[in-house]
């Protein structure tokens, strides 16, 4: 059958080959507990993370790019990525963190119903998906958890690979907006959170999407804005090849106040170290 899961639908034959994903099933990079997460959904600091090679878009500054691409992982079945999900739950994850597992979507469903978790389970996303591809997994996931990248179609196809890019995203957050918020004390439990990653020289373009998200996010929704740009495969790109200045930081970060984001998240300036990418063992 011909791939046209994900916005690019390539039309592999993936029972036979990869689609431009670079998987043609699931293919598991890590799956370990992993502190670096935010407070709201780890509250023990033990997310149950699992890292899915492949991935739909191109992003050229990618600090996971031996995942991305497919290099590295073990190949599974359904049946053994649900014992994975079991052993992490049995570990003391305070989630199931799914980290870009959109193109393997139904087999990761698969997988969801079989394991039955008993603790939330996070869809976390680059966010270029379908609506299809959600409602696939839909049925199994509690939090939505995309990194919402670009609004402009020039700065997504100069840096993913994809011109509509927001076109895409922006339709899977309205859809993922749809889950009403469940807390118990300061743990999410269930809804949507966003991240945003602030770029070298791409405020202005962060400063609408805070614009879009003030207007489709709940009101109590998590928005965590990320200073974690490390350079890595940056170098065809020399406006890419820095750390994000303190003043570009502080002026998302004031914008967002501003709108009144009443959940808020920030991360110190040694958040941008290459010591927080995991090793892919």
């Amino acid at each position: 059958m011909n791939c046209t899961l994900c916005p690019v639908a390539c039309g592999a034959d993936r029972t036979k080959t990869c689609g431009v994903c670079g998987t043609s099933g699931i293919t598991v990079a890590k799956a370990y507990l992993h502190p670096y997460e935010e407070p709201f959904l780890t509250p023990n600091k033990k997310a149950g993370a699992i890292f899915f090679g492949g991935c739909s878009l191109r992003c050229c500054f990618c600090q996971n790019y031996e995942v991305s691409r497919a290099m590295r992982g073990r190949k599974m079945t359904p049946q053994e990525l649900a014992e994975v999900i079991r052993s992490l739950e049995g570990a003391g994850a305070d989630c199931i963190d799914l980290v870009t597992c959109d193109h393997v979507a139904p087999l990761v469903a698969e997988a969801l119903s079989l394991a039955a978790p008993h603790v939330p389970v996070v869809f976390n996303t680059g966010g270029y998906c379908t609506e299809e591809q959600l409602k696939v997994i839909a049925p199994y996931v509690d939090i939505w958890l995309p990194d919402v990248k670009f609004y402009s179609p020039e700065l997504s196809q100069r840096y993913t690979g994809r011109r509509d890019y927001f076109e895409y995203a922006s339709r899977a957050l309205a859809f993922m907006a749809k889950t009403p918020i469940r807390r118990e004390g300061e743990q999410l439990l269930a809804g949507v959170a966003v991240r945003h990653l602030v770029m070298p020289g791409c405020t202005s373009d962060s400063l609408m999407i805070l614009d879009f998200l003030k207007e489709v996010l709940p009101p109590d929704a998590p928005l965590s804005l990320m200073r974690q740009y490390t350079p890595m495969g940056t170098s065809d790109y020399p406006e890419l090849n820095r750390r994000v200045t303190a003043r570009e930081y502080r002026r998302v970060v004031d914008y967002a106040l501003a709108l009144g984001f009443s959940r808020l998240f920030v991360q110190e300036k040694d958040s941008a170290e290459t010591s927080y990418i995991p090793d892919w063992d």
